[in-house]
C-alpha cells in the first residue's frame, strides 16, 4: 500500500467516524472543529475526505496478491 493510499484510508476512517456521529448524535464534529460546515476549512477537510473515498475507491478493485506457495515434494518410489 503507497503512502498516498495510506492517507487516503486514514481521511476516509476520519470521515466515517465523522458521518456516525452524525448519524447516532446529530454531532458533526468536523464543523464543530473548523467553524461549521460552511468554513472553509471544514469544506477543504471535506473535499479531502472526498477525494479520498475515491482513491480507495481502487482498493476495491486490486486483485489480491497470491499466496506463496512451496513446492510440494511427492515421496519418490524406488
Amino acid at each position: 500500500m503507497s503512502g498516498i493510499q495510506r492517507i487516503a484510508l486514514v481521511l476516509t476512517i476520519i470521515g466515517a467516524i465523522n458521518w456516525g456521529l452524525i448519524g447516532f448524535f446529530q454531532f458533526d464534529l468536523v464543523a464543530a472543529i473548523f467553524g461549521g460546515q460552511d468554513a472553509a476549512l471544514s469544506r477543504i477537510v471535506y473535499g479531502l475526505v472526498g477525494i479520498a473515498g475515491l482513491i480507495n475507491l481502487g482498493l476495491l478493485f486490486k486483485p489480491t496478491e497470491e499466496l506463496e506457495r512451496e513446492p510440494r515434494t511427492e515421496p519418490t518410489r524406488y
